[in-house]
């Protein structure tokens, strides 16, 4: 078949240069992660939880932008790991609430720091104004596209 015009080059797209940089950045951070038997999704879980008081699965779903499958998979694992509970709605004995075990709370700054060590052997080199401007571009490409889906792979 024909081409019809010039084909431009893989790395003439910024979503290639995206996708590079983020694939290494994540994969890191995995590995980071599974040192200390957690998956990336089960630190957004437990991210999300750090700052909450118990909180309905479905509520939890809703901020992470999961479903509620996805959330009752988390939390059973996390639950086997001893990182979370599930308890019942003391307003309705049907209902489940979720929250962080003193095992989990106590991990959750360890992971932090992993996370924040992760960002610094990507992003360290940048200087203050060159970290503000991108976080700003990226910023503006989540609002504008509707990404409000947490990535958790």
């Amino acid at each position: 078949m024909a081409s019809s015009g010039p084909v431009s080059e893989l790395t003439a797209h910024l979503g290639y240069w995206l996708r590079q940089v983020s694939n290494h950045v994540s994969q890191a951070f995995a590995r980071k992660l599974e040192a200390q038997d957690v998956t990336v999704a089960e630190w957004v879980v437990l991210r999300e939880l750090h700052d909450a008081d118990a909180i309905a699965p479905s509520q939890l779903a809703e901020r992470l932008g999961m479903t509620r499958g996805a959330i009752t998979k988390l939390a059973d694992r996390l639950i086997v790991k001893q990182l979370l509970a599930r308890s019942a709605d003391s307003r309705d004995a049907r209902a489940q609430k979720l929250a962080l075990t003193a095992r989990g709370r106590k991990l959750v700054p360890k992971l932090a720091q992993l996370a924040d060590h992760n960002d610094a052997e990507f992003f360290g080199h940048l200087t203050q104004a060159e970290h503000q401007f991108m976080e700003r571009v990226l910023r503006d490409l989540v609002d504008r596209h509707r990404l409000h889906v947490v990535p958790v792979s």
